[in-house]
């Protein structure tokens, strides 16, 4: 045991049990109990069994709002042993390296002439050879608490440093160890001059905002572009003072962190030079929840996954939010968007968002009253068509005749709801679709047809307005005909109206409703997956639209069609193949 029972200092102390990292809570009795216990809570949220509360007594309090993240363990009970970043470095990069002897420390393969045998004195020359070249180092989880110890020694007996054992890393990778103050972490980076990205994810630091340690070290972390602080629990504040000494700095990831807000800070505020910023699995509502990000003026990936945002604003934050135009690519995917009204929003609140991921909320898989999207393919269209600068979605490519088809998939839908109103009420329908009359100027305006109540025991009540087309008339005024034909009439009774329109002979010609409805072709929907592809900006398409022309785009069939069902011969009635009283119907000369 590493830790004394006795001794107050263990209180917020780091803790390893078979490799599970806590933090000690408490110290003390429990009532109904005996003896002392430690009250600790867990990195890992979920292997606990309550929140720091027992049998109606709190003892402690967690960080973490889980109710399973605490536990009380026996202070007798064995720990892992910490240890330094350098013996860290040799447990996994010359010790767990292929062909090494395993269970053997860093002084044993040093000192001890058998071992250096077993190993190959050579393999482990080579190894370390290796270390110093090494330029990505992953130590995640091997119970690191300081820099170095004085146990670190080289074989020549000489205290190791880090700036000889591995002077090249550009990416070190600290995440869920077992440090209590940053200074341990400024101690690791003071040497390694080509460090460009840390990942400290997963760890608990102690008061970061009166951590002296801090002071200065703009100098140690003066080349680092990304910093990865998610699950660490720490506070904006605390994660804005700690980003505030990467001057450098251009990729942020605060995830898993139970932000509900980002306040405005004055003080040691974010650098200037940040353009991604990854808040996912956190806690925010709206948009105006992350309104002082709108300072950045750089700012371009803002990564907003697996929140609870269903709004652009909340009570608690009721003005408008609007981001500079550098930002280009959101990610809103897992979160709990229910209305189109969010979407459309969405261009005043983004006026540069090119790029878009929207996948996984209830609107894209919900029943929705105002335009009857029942899947995701129908939803992706109606989100192309409402935002008019979308160049990528679900890491789709728009293409231009993309575009086409979805907005003239939402124009007729916008047309089937003007229908359920009457002509009077057309402006409580058109208020809900802000590009409507942008899209009339694009397309003209959509028929509304509205359908008119009729006594189903009235003639017209049985009959289906026909309009039929064929490009084979000889006499151009003859190509379309509409008729009236019976409910009741079956498909070859058809066939033999329209053999006699044409001069066609009945058997040997094709009859194709033209339903008006679009559907998307196999393999449309998102491209998304789940693999939370970190390469945004390889899914924003080049802007410049000469690029796109000559690579054929235009040439491609657009991935949604329209639908049509050809009228197979049969004894099925005209009313059973045919929806509503008005049919277009297309005529084909069959070729067999």
């Amino acid at each position: 045991m590493w830790m004394s029972e006795n001794d107050n200092r263990c209180l917020r102390q780091r803790i390893s049990y078979d490799g599970a990292a806590c933090t000690v809570r408490f110290v003390g009795g429990v009532a109904g109990t005996t003896g002392s216990w430690l009250g600790v809570e867990w990195d890992d949220a979920a292997r606990g069994k309550h929140d720091g509360s027992h049998k109606g007594t709190r003892y402690f309090t967690c960080k973490s709002k889980s109710p399973t993240a605490a536990s009380f363990i026996r202070p007798t009970r064995p720990a892992d042993a910490p240890q330094s970043f350098l013996a860290a470095l040799n447990e996994r990069y010359v010790m767990d390296a292929p062909g090494a002897v395993k269970g053997k420390s860093k002084i044993e393969i040093v000192i001890s002439g058998k071992v250096a045998q077993e190993m190959g004195f050579d393999k482990i020359w080579q190894r370390q050879s290796r270390l110093r070249e090494t330029k990505i180092v992953i130590l995640d989880s091997l119970r690191v608490t300081v820099a170095r110890t004085e146990g670190d020694v080289t074989e020549e007996g000489i205290a190791a440093t880090i700036a000889e054992t591995a002077p090249k890393i550009v990416e070190l990778d600290l995440s869920r160890n077992l440090f209590e103050r940053f200074g341990p972490v400024l101690d690791i980076c003071r040497d390694l001059k080509d460090l460009q990205k840390l990942s400290i994810n997963g760890n608990r630091f102690l008061d970061i905002l009166t951590d002296d340690a801090l002071n200065g070290a703009e100098s140690v972390l003066g080349g680092v572009i990304e910093l990865q602080l998610g699950e660490t629990l720490m506070s904006w504040q605390e994660s804005c003072l700690v980003a505030s000494k990467c001057p450098s700095l251009t990729t942020l990831l605060v995830g898993s962190n139970q932000l509900s807000t980002l306040p405005t800070i004055v003080q040691d505020s974010l650098p200037s030079t940040l353009t991604s910023i990854n808040l996912e699995y956190n806690d925010f509502t709206s948009l105006s929840d992350i309104a002082s990000l709108a300072t950045l003026n750089n700012l371009r990936h803002l990564q907003l996954k697996g929140n609870n945002i269903s709004a652009i604003t909340s009570s608690s934050s009721p003005n408008d939010v609007v981001f500079p135009p550098s930002v280009q690519y959101v990610d809103l995917s897992y979160n709990k968007i229910d209305s189109w009204e969010f979407v459309d929003k969405l261009p005043a609140v983004f006026p540069g968002m090119i790029g878009l991921r929207i996948t996984h909320n209830p609107i894209y898989y919900s029943m929705d009253a105002d335009s009857n999207a029942q899947s995701s393919d129908e939803s992706f269209m109606f989100t192309v068509a409402r935002i008019a600068q979308l160049k990528t979605l679900n890491f789709t490519h728009i293409t231009t005749t993309d575009r086409t088809n979805a907005e003239m998939f939402y124009l007729s839908r916008i047309a089937k709801q003007l229908a359920t109103v009457p002509e009077a009420a057309e402006d409580s329908i058109k208020i809900l679709h802000p590009r409507y009359n942008k899209l009339c100027e694009t397309y003209g305006e959509p028929d509304v047809i509205r359908r008119e109540e009729i006594n189903p025991n009235f003639l017209e009540a049985r009959l289906v307005t026909t309009e039929f087309h064929y490009e084979g008339a000889s006499e151009e005024g003859k190509k379309t005909r509409i008729t009236r034909i019976p409910k009741s009439f079956d498909i070859y009774a058809v066939k033999g109206i329209v053999g006699k329109m044409y001069g066609l002979a009945p058997l040997k010609l094709r009859l194709i409703w033209e339903t008006g409805e679009w559907d998307p072709v196999a393999g449309y929907d998102e491209q998304d997956g789940d693999d939370d592809s970190d390469d945004e900006d390889d899914a924003l398409p080049e802007t410049n639209p000469d690029n796109q022309e000559a690579s054929g785009e235009e040439d491609k069939a657009g991935r949604w069609v329209k639908r049509e069902v050809e009228l197979t011969d049969g004894p099925k009635q005209l009313g059973y193949c045919v929806d509503g009283l008005r049919a277009r119907i297309r005529v084909e000369a069959s070729s067999s």
